[in-house]
């Protein structure tokens, strides 16, 4: 059984217990129970400052996380032991991080969720430790693991023993990586060394107005450079959500950043060795959808959103997008066709045309290794126009951030299909999974420019000499832009060479994929003979 905890209206709401009660007759030494009671409390001072901050206890939002009485806590009692200054007199129980295990809609997570009621979350020895045992558990039974980031960073009373817990954190972190699904959630402060657990998991979630996430506070810039900026302006979640990169998702309000998170939870699997879980089938192999050719027009310099082509090819239209508001010229998005969970990754001509750029490589790079890791399969939506020229994407490393995208898709084993809706120039063509660098089916639909640039351009490279002496030069562009469109940009080209297996009408697209997905659901592939590669990070 376990006991409801009473919030201070004097109402009560599903409560998160240490451990069972005890059977009648059992030898309890006398004030067990109240002291278990008062630690799961928490100090009323403290909670109401919390609430003050517009933020929940961490307890409340294990709630919130968790299914009903699923929590089962560790390290309830644990206390630091150090004798740093005013820490003798000072040792709450818990440290500062409520930690264990509870389930999302019946399967098993691990979860900690660091309490800034105490020491203001920060982390030292005990703390790190109550951590370090989450992380080897998750990482033993193959559950997922999610953080809740509360913290002021290191706890400076006790110098080295707190980074040395830092330390412990990040390599199992990184020893977990790729064998569960790691989020963490930033629901305040996470500052300086804490900042790059965050970092290392797969998923990030912010809030906007109460979490800040930085290696340097706003004093040591200023004090360092001059500038002054504010905690928001320096580290706030719509400027990791939208400039950095850090943060996957970001959120109005902690209720549905954690309603989020489970919803998360629910596409991806436990761990590397089993699949994701299923929905069931819903009939998608003959699903047409019309609306496709209405959403995307014939004309390739005409833009649409490609946000509107995946709500037609997923199940109930219903994705999960990372990175919406960064690198917004390429999609990344997790959902599911014929009920089995899809990585979706697609140019956007809303935005700077669909080019890929340096951010938008790395976006996508990180996607597309996050979902070849856990056996999620990968559909590649490609309408692309290249690379975006200039000398800052150059000079910012275009081509190192590029080649981490073909390096992605080149390593990348699980189920691949590509499909060209439109455009495909260039580099930008290869390295959207190409059949080259072996997607498993490539599909095109009837429009399909599949070239080493427009004809246009490819006109003015071949026939500039021409162009210069014709009696009319336009005309003659004319002519010559449309003999080379029907020798080398007919949709038919690259199907004839056997690198695309199919042209499709845009109507059948998702019974096509979905055909796709069912026909490679048992590929299997060799595990290289070599330690690791060296991707061009």
């Amino acid at each position: 059984m376990t006991a409801a905890v009473p919030n201070e209206a004097g109402s009560h709401r599903r409560g998160l217990r240490a451990v069972p009660d005890a059977a009648p007759g059992d030898p309890v030494r006398p004030g067990w129970r109240e002291l278990r009671d008062d630690i799961v409390a928490g100090a009323g001072p403290a909670v109401r400052r919390q609430h003050t901050l517009g933020k929940l206890t961490a307890r409340e939002r294990l709630a919130l996380l968790l299914d009903e009485d699923s929590f089962t806590e560790i390290d309830l009692y644990r206390r630091h032991q150090s004798t740093g200054p005013g820490m003798a007199d000072r040792r709450p129980h818990t440290d500062g991080v409520i930690a264990g295990s509870g389930t999302v809609d019946g399967r098993r997570v691990f979860v900690y969720a660091q309490d800034f009621t105490v020491f203001g979350g920060s982390v030292g020895e005990a703390h790190a430790s109550k951590i370090h045992k989450v992380l080897d558990l998750a990482l033993a039974t193959g559950s997922p693991v999610i953080a809740l980031n509360d913290s002021g960073g290191a706890r400076i009373q006790e110098g080295v023993l707190a980074l040395h817990g830092y330390g412990g954190i990040f390599r199992r972190q990184v020893e977990a990586s790729g064998v569960i699904p790691q989020i963490s959630v930033v629901l305040g402060p996470c500052a300086g060394g804490a900042a790059y657990s965050p970092a290392l998991a797969d998923f990030t979630f912010m809030v906007r107005g109460t979490t800040q996430m930085y290696l340097t506070g706003p004093d040591v810039v200023e004090a360092v450079s001059g500038e002054r900026v504010t905690h928001e302006q320096l580290g706030g979640a719509e400027v990791h959500g939208s400039r950095s990169g850090v943060a996957t998702v970001v959120h109005e309000d902690e209720a549905s950043c954690l309603a989020d998170v489970r919803y998360l939870v629910g596409l991806l699997p436990g761990n590397n060795l089993e699949p994701a879980p299923s929905a069931g089938g819903r009939g998608a192999v003959r699903d047409e959808r019309p609306a496709l050719a209405e959403i995307v027009s014939a004309d390739p310099g005409k833009p649409y959103d490609m946000r509107l082509v995946i709500a037609e090819l997923v199940d109930d239209g219903d994705y999960f997008e990372l990175h919406e508001a960064w690198a917004g010229n390429v999609v990344c998005a997790l959902a599911r066709i014929d009920g089995e969970t899809v990585g979706v990754v697609g140019n956007q001509p809303s935005m700077l045309a669909g080019v890929l750029d340096r951010v938008a490589s790395e976006k996508a790079a990180r996607f597309v290794r996050f979902c070849d890791a856990f056996g999620i399969p990968l559909v590649t939506l490609v309408d692309v126009p290249g690379f975006l020229p200039g000398t800052e994407q150059e000079h910012s490393g275009i081509i190192r951030h590029g080649a981490q995208l073909l390096y992605a898709y080149c390593d990348a084993t699980v189920p691949r299909i590509q499909v060209i809706l439109r455009k495909a120039y260039g580099g930008a063509y290869i390295v959207m999974d190409s059949r080259s660098i072996g997607c498993d089916l490539s599909l095109a639909w009837p429009g399909n420019e599949i070239a080493v640039m427009g004809a246009s351009g490819a006109v003015n490279v071949l026939h500039r000499r021409q162009l210069e002496e014709a009696a009319d030069p336009a005309a003659r562009r004319a002519e010559l832009t449309r003999e080379y469109t029907e020798e080398l940009v007919h949709p038919y080209f690259a199907a004839e060479h056997g690198l695309v297996d199919d042209v499709i009408a845009p109507a059948a697209t998702r019974a096509a994929v979905a055909r796709g997905l069912l026909m490679l659901r048992e590929k299997r592939t060799q595990p290289r003979r070599r330690k690791h590669g060296n991707p061009p990070l």
